[in-house]
């Protein structure tokens, strides 16, 4: 119990665990004797005692306080290490009871007797101490008052982010008009911005409030009492009460003033559920306002709105980092202090802290509001927020009210999550037991299991908002944390809770830790191993592999086992497992709960049988476990035994005696007396789910019996296995009768029987008494030629049966069995949702009873099911369509077409109906749909794959449709055009309609997206009443017999993309012009006859920025482009390839396509004086140029803004002519061009030259690397980690001409002085840290130095630092030599242990650190945005001095250039550039990039 202590509430639960375990002296004593005496034990009683009177003051004096907090540590440590000494005893006085009388066990006691005695003494004098301490602490016996402040109506500030919460809460008042009262309580997670969101509704006047005669607010908070809450809503409403102290005439006054009167009420901040006094408040409210009134609740806790009767819940959800950002920048007052750049990159980074908590981003943002500095900023930022004061900080007490409402276990469990990393999905059921196992749960009431009480625990956490529910695609639901509530419990969880990511690679665990979870896939071989120093270790969790370990794993887990021998729980999930390790957990005699989960493991060795106190033994999915230990029965404390994807082969003897299990995953049934069947008759108090397997063992029906299934009251899930084989058995009956043998009891929820052999079902199968029966699944019963009678289970939601070879016909004995004097009159299958059929090869005839069957259908599939006749089939499918009761609200249907025929699916999920089959299954669906008057409200209709002929009834679209995609459907009809209009806003036709000849947009007025691809036969899309105003993209691809489209023009003042292409017969394109002053994009590809673009495109497109024209060789384009382009792809005919000057001055275009496809003559290009002038050109793209051979280069440099050069599939380009390419280039990419990538790869000696300025060279998609850089004399540069690897003996020389800035040195002192990161440790320091560190470890650090060359060696041995001018290669003699001359060498630097710990960031604010470049993009972004916000509050949370520069085995920056690097990456560096301007980015390969003043002021 002490392992939950945090604050107040733990220490009670632990003093009771206590008092328990010294009610048994007998026990005591008969282990130590007569020396732990009764004063001992009083002083232990009084000491613990008297610190629980003081620690509830200490819980809340914690926060800003790190004496009380490191008090409460203290104390807690203390508690510990009382539990284990008490552990101790209980566990030799049972070894002692059981073990026979020999002077060795005597002499054995005798020996540790004193010891743990005078142990106990220590710990109880260490709590006394720690009670003396209250007077200087200021601590009280008795709580402080609480800091919470009263809420009022006034609305304080903006309301950002909720405008579809306030139109969700007004209608959902609004459509309440008609009751008297309506009770809507707003729930959410404290600082959500409920009571704002009230407020606003309050003082909502204009929209909301107009009718209301009376108004109140009332602030309950956590204490609730009807008569003062009673006497606070009449002052609200009437400031008189006078004479109204008396229950009674309250209520009297209050029913009075309600009267006739429409009222709302608000009752802000409520959390009592207690049903009986809002029974009582509420009586003055019922039936006595006008209709309309309302009474609105804020609570944090769903169970409030449940105990208020009628109350209606609206579950207030976070809000949108954008949202959270206007309300930190509204209250730092931001921009007006102070606008730049640098502080709101931090302070949106400080915005993700706060996790969609509009309070959090109020409180953090007024923490700002007089600051203006990007230090005191980034102060915040990495700053824990449980770090501020309570009086600065209002998300504090906002959400430590809701931890400090919470009853003394619930405390409990709600820190032990704190030892789980953010973001972790819970598993209810996971959780509970590992709570369990920690003595974090209050004791059972009568007849209660203690799993129950974990499951009360945990849905009392989700009521109050700690866990949030989620269901993933597949339904699974799990559970997770606000990040702020995490935040809150790892605060009050100190050290003694840890998780391996809350830790940097090479930090050690805090000896203190007692639960500790390691996630190994980030862990480093130094951490695995110091985890066995931490002795008193309780709780090991260890997930995943060791791919990232080269330590030897085998020795170090064992070391682990042998020294935390006060385990409790341990977990070795996905462990690859070695025997030596399973031999070590046999001795761990404290374990309680043991995962092996997902291991190799093959067997478990007998001393497994020895762990008396194991109560939870996790087996799941070793599929390599044959055999369980033959002493299993042993473990008399065994609760939870999961064997879920094992292969045993049989069940280990006398499971009968463990008969504490409570869960028991499966039975795997054996061939002897003592591990068959009849063995499971024994565990009467098995809950859950209960697999049974190789019934065929079986081999008398009374065995059956003695299992006694039906005596199993708690079983809710049951499956019944026969192993697949012969089908052929000796006796058909006895397989019925072995069956009827196993019924369950009627409670079970579901039943799944597999492999039966039996020809018929015992009569009990689908038994109308089997009230909560919801699902049933009948697989591989291949002898079975009648389906059981499942129509009459009330409950039933979704049924499978599959692979039924002998049956052939499904009829009136499905729905209901006429033998069944019990069965109900109401409808078959009143509640099934699911039904599928699989593999019945016999399959022919299905009869649909003529009653509404499946009225609650939404998904039918049949698959595999050859033989059922397509009639049949069109019949069913029209009854069930027909008969399903949210048919009326299908807004959408789905269609997919199946040739086989194996796969017939119909799925009804919402507002969609999705059907997959023939063509039968669409016209049985349509027609089915027709006959309702459903039809009508279809909106959106997706037809996909059909290859049948088939058409729209009436041979016209619904009236109702909105959208129509037609995907692969040639044979499908379209519908006749002449006589009607639609009301479609959108239509996709692909690969379809092959009856489509000509599409008229006329039909289509309010069309807003027309795509055409594929259609073969459609020759014409005209419009003859314009303008058309809804039309907003229009796209025409791959028609090939398309001849004209808008031939008379096309007048479309909207539209603002349009793509023509791959129409090699069009002749006319809008010849009269094209309209379409808000046109943005343009596309005219490889129309080959097309002869001219519409005219006065210059006039009538004035928008237009992007205009791709490619594919035709007769095509002139002199005089049509639009001077405002910025993005031009051309590929034309040769002589206007040649010479481009046609373009004219295009000032805008940024971007620009040179496609070479009719280019076959052009050997040289550009030719000199061939470009026009692009002043603000950044990327060209330069494709196609199959006979293209040299490249000019001067040409080339006229583009001054060029950064990127682009050049693909040129495949006899091999030479460079001219100068150099631009000085301006950033990128050069090269791809699909062989002979000039081999150039550039080699750098060719004519090559090289010209491109080796360029930053970042890529030849098809991976990074050239140059070998030597330049710096300018006078330039200021630092060099960050340049490390020797090892891995390479290429020698590396850089020229570095450097020179120390006036002050410099004084300057680098002081910043060393205040901690600055970069600063050296001084010489006496470095000389002692150096000799402890792996060489290879050690990082390069430049100083500043004169006119000197350095010198960096990657050698098979650790790295040197030389320079020219003779300083010593040694780190001790780094300052000699060159001081006199008033040089400052490079020199080695060694840091603490604690600088090295390796940081998964890329780069922060104040430093660069390298980390895994698996992590980087090529823009020097995480790959993973959400490993990568993990990854960045992680090192957030560091303090201070562990943000040094650290070193890696491999540089990190991958094929990035400086600009992107410092643009996305670096711009709050700007204290970093002082006085190191500007920066040297190092790339993966050891490139040093020297940043220009011009990129560097880019990015700060």
């Amino acid at each position: 119990m002490a392992g939950a202590l945090v604050g107040g509430a733990f220490l009670s639960g632990f003093i009771n665990v206590v008092f328990d375990r010294f009610l048994t002296m007998d026990a005591v004593n008969l282990v130590l004797g007569k020396k732990l005496g009764p004063d001992l034990v009083e002083r232990l009683k009084t000491a613990l005692l008297g610190a629980e009177a003081l620690v509830a003051d200490a819980e809340m004096k914690q926060f800003g306080n790190p004496s009380v907090r490191k008090w409460l540590d203290s104390l807690r440590d203390a508690v510990y290490c009382a539990e284990d000494l008490l552990d101790a005893v209980l566990l030799k006085a049972t070894t002692q009871k059981n073990a026979s009388s020999s002077w060795n066990l005597s002499s054995f006691i005798n020996r540790d007797r004193d010891d743990m005695v005078d142990r106990m003494e220590a710990v109880v004098r260490r709590i006394e101490d720690l009670g003396k301490q209250k007077d200087f602490l200021g601590l009280e016996k008795l709580p402080t008052s609480s800091w919470r402040t009263p809420s009022s109506s006034l609305v304080k500030g903006s309301v950002y982010g909720r405008e579809d919460d306030k139109k969700a809460l007004v209608q959902m008042l609004k459509d309440n008009n008609d009751h008297h009262l309506s009770v809507i309580a707003i729930v959410g997670i404290g600082g959500v911005g409920k009571t704002t969101l009230a407020q606003w509704l309050y003082n909502n006047q204009e929209e909301f409030m107009k009718g209301f005669d009376l108004k109140a607010w009332v602030c309950v908070s956590e204490k609730f009492e009807v008569v003062e809450t009673t006497r606070n809503v009449i002052k609200e409403i009437s400031p008189d009460t006078q004479g109204l102290e008396h229950f009674n005439s309250l209520h009297r006054a209050l029913k009075e003033k309600l009267s006739n009167k429409k009222f709302f009420i608000v009752l802000d901040d409520v959390w009592s559920d207690d049903g009986d006094k809002w029974s009582n408040f509420m009586t003055p409210f019922q039936q006595n306002g006008n209709k309309g009134s309302i009474l609105l609740l804020t609570t944090r806790a769903k169970n409030v709105a449940s105990a208020v009767q009628n109350c209606h819940p609206y579950f207030l959800r976070k809000l949108s980092e954008d949202y959270c950002w206007s309300v930190f920048a509204e209250n730092a007052s931001f921009p007006q202090s102070n606008g730049r750049a640098a502080l709101e990159e931090i302070g949106r980074k400080i915005v993700k802290k706060c996790d969609g908590l509009p309070l959090a981003a109020e409180t953090l943002g007024r923490l700002l509001r007089t600051k203006h500095d990007v230090e005191e900023w980034n102060k915040i930022l990495m700053s824990d927020i449980w770090e501020f004061s309570l009086e600065k900080s209002k998300i504090i007490p906002a959400l430590l009210i809701s931890y400090f409402h919470l009853p003394p276990y619930l405390k409990r469990c709600f820190v032990y999550c704190a030892l789980f990393p953010k973001d972790f999905e819970f598993v209810k059921d996971e959780l509970i037991l590992l709570w369990m196992t920690e003595d974090l749960l209050p004791p059972p009431k009568r007849g209660e299991s203690l799993e129950e009480v974990g499951c009360e625990c945990f849905d009392e956490l989700t009521s109050r908002l700690f866990f949030t529910e989620i269901q993933d695609y597949h339904d699974d639901h799990y559970f997770v944390m606000h990040d702020l509530l995490h935040d809150l419990a790892i605060f009050l969880a100190g050290d003694f809770y840890c998780n391996s990511e809350e830790l940097g690679k090479e930090e050690e665990i805090r000896i203190q830790t007692r639960h500790l979870y390691v996630d190994l896939r980030h862990c480093s071989s130094k951490l695995y191993n110091s985890i066995s120093k931490v002795e008193s270790l309780r709780t090991l969790l260890l997930f995943s592999d060791f791919s990232s370990l080269n330590c030897n794993i085998e020795a170090a887990t064992c070391e682990i086992l042998s020294k935390c021998k006060y385990l409790r729980v341990l977990s070795f999930r996905k462990f690859n497992i070695f025997d030596e390790v399973t031999n070590s957990i046999g001795e761990l005699i404290h374990l309680h709960y043991l995962d092996l989960s997902y291991t190799g493991i093959e067997t478990l060795p007998e001393s497994f049988c020895s762990l008396c106190n194991l109560q939870t033994l996790k087996l799941y999915e070793c599929s390599e476990l044959t055999t369980l230990p033959s002493g299993l029965h042993n473990l008399v404390s065994l609760r939870h035994l999961d064997i879920r994807g094992t292969s045993l082969e049989e069940m280990p003897r006398k499971m009968s005696k463990l008969n504490q299990l409570y869960v028991l995953s499966s039975f795997v049934v054996g061939k002897h007396e003592d591990n068959g069947i009849q063995e499971l008759g024994g565990l009467v108090n098995l809950h859950g789910c209960l697999e049974i397997k190789k019934l065929e063992n079986i081999v008398d029906v009374k065995e059956a019996k003695r299992a006694k299934i039906m005596d199993k009251k708690h079983i809710d899930e049951l499956c019944l296995e026969w192993s697949s084989g012969d089908d052929i058995v000796s006796s058909t009956q006895k397989e019925r009768d072995i069956l009827d043998n196993l019924q369950p009891q009627n409670g079970l929820k579901e039943l799944k029987i597999k492999g039966y052999k039996g020809t018929i079902f015992p009569d009990w199968l689908g038994n109308c008494s089997y009230q909560n029966m919801t699902r049933v699944s009948l697989k591989s019963c291949k002898n079975c030629c009648m389906l059981p009678s499942l129509g009459q289970l009330p409950s039933l939601k979704s049924l499978s049966i599959e692979g039924f070879d002998l049956l052939r016909s499904i009829g009136e004995e499905f729905y209901k069995n006429e033998g069944d004097h019990h069965s109900s009159h109401i409808a078959p299958f009143p509640s099934l949702e699911i039904l599928l059929f699989d593999s019945m090869a016999c399959w022919e005839v299905w009869h649909v009873s003529e009653s509404e069957t499946f009225p609650k259908l939404r998904k039918l599939e049949i698959r595999n099911c050859p033989m059922l006749e397509e009639e049949m089939l069109n019949q069913v499918f029209f009854r069930i369509v027909s008969s399903l009761s949210d048919v009326s609200k299908v807004r959408k249907l789905h269609i997919y077409g199946n040739d086989f025929g194996q796969h017939i699916e119909t799925n009804l999920y919402g507002d969609t109906l999705s059907i997959r089959g023939r063509e039968y299954v669409w016209e049985s669906a349509l027609k089915a749909m027709m006959s309702m008057n459903h039809l009508s409200c279809l909106q959106e209709i997706h037809i996909i794959g059909y290859s049948y002929h088939v058409s729209f009834p009436g041979n016209c679209f619904p009236k109702s449709l909105q959208k129509l995609k037609i995907r692969s459907c040639r044979k499908l009809e379209f519908p006749e055009q002449q006589q009607h209009k639609y009301d479609m806003v959108e239509l996709q036709i692909e690969h379809s309609c092959d009856s489509l000849s000509s599409l008229s947009l006329d039909v289509f007025p309010n069309l807003k997206n027309l795509q055409i691809e594929r259609c073969r036969n459609l020759e014409s899309v005209s419009m003859s009443e314009a303008p058309h105003a809804a039309l907003q993209r229009l796209s025409i691809t791959s028609c090939h017999k398309l001849v004209s489209f808008a031939g008379g023009g096309l007048a479309a003042p909207n539209l603002t993309h349009l793509e023509i292409s791959n129409c090699d017969k069009l002749v006319s394109f809008a010849g009269e012009g094209l309209a379409a002053p808000n046109l943005t994009h343009l596309q005219v590809r490889w129309c080959e006859k097309l002869e001219a673009l519409p005219r006065d495109m210059k006039s009538l497109l004035p928008s237009l920025q992007s205009l791709e024209i490619s594919g035709y060789q007769d095509m002139l384009l002199e005089g049509y482009l639009p001077p405002n382009l910025k993005s031009l792809e051309v590929g034309i005919c040769e002589q206007q390839m040649r010479d481009l000057s046609w373009m004219g001055n295009l000032h805008a275009l940024t971007h620009l396509t040179i496609l070479g496809s009719y280019c076959d003559n052009i050997k040289s290009y550009p030719e000199v004086g061939s470009l026009p002038h692009l002043p603000s050109l950044t990327t060209l793209n330069i494709r196609f140029f199959h006979n293209l051979e040299t490249l000019e280069c001067n040409e080339l440099l006229r583009l001054t803004s060029l950064q990127q050069l682009h050049i693909r599939f040129c495949y006899k380009l091999e030479n460079m002519e001219g100068e150099k390419l631009p000085p301006s280039l950033l990128l050069l990419k090269i791809e699909g061009c062989r002979l000039l990538g081999e150039h550039c790869k080699n750098k060719h000696q004519l090559i090289w030259p010209k491109i080796s300025h360029i930053p970042t060279i890529q030849v098809d998609d991976k990074q050239v690397d140059g070998n030597e850089v330049k710096v300018p004399n006078g330039g200021d540069f630092i060099l960050y980690n340049i490390l020797a690897s090892g891995k390479s003996s290429q020698m590396l020389e850089i020229s570095l001409h450097m020179k120390e800035r006036k002050g410099e040195t004084a300057r680098r002192e002081g910043r060393r002085k205040a901690g600055a990161v970069h600063a050296e440790p001084p010489c006496e320091e470095r000389e002692s840290r150096t000799s402890s560190l792996p060489a290879w470890s050690m990082p390069f650090v430049s100083r500043r130095v004169a006119a000197s060359r350095v010198q960096l060696a990657a050698v098979a041995s650790p790295s040197e630092a030389r320079t020219e001018r003779g300083a010593s290669e040694r780190g001790d003699e780094c300052e000699r030599g060159d001081a006199e001359e008033g040089l400052l060498p490079f020199c080695l630097a060694a840091y603490s242990r604690r600088a090295l710990s390796l940081s998964p960031l890329s780069f922060n604010r104040r430093h660069l650190c390298w980390g895994s470049p698996s992590l980087l993009n090529e823009e020097g972004e995480f790959e993973s945005a959400s490993e990568g916000r993990k990854k960045e509050s992680r090192w957030r949370s560091r303090s201070p001095s562990s943000r040094l520069l650290l070193p890696s085995t491999e540089l990190v920056v991958r094929g990035a250039s400086p600009t992107s690097l410092l643009t996305n990456r670096l711009r709050p560096c700007c204290d970093l550039a002082q006085p190191y301007t500007p920066f040297i980015l190092v790339s993966k390969s050891a490139q040093i990039f020297p940043c220009s003043d011009s990129i560097y002021e880019t990015a700060c």
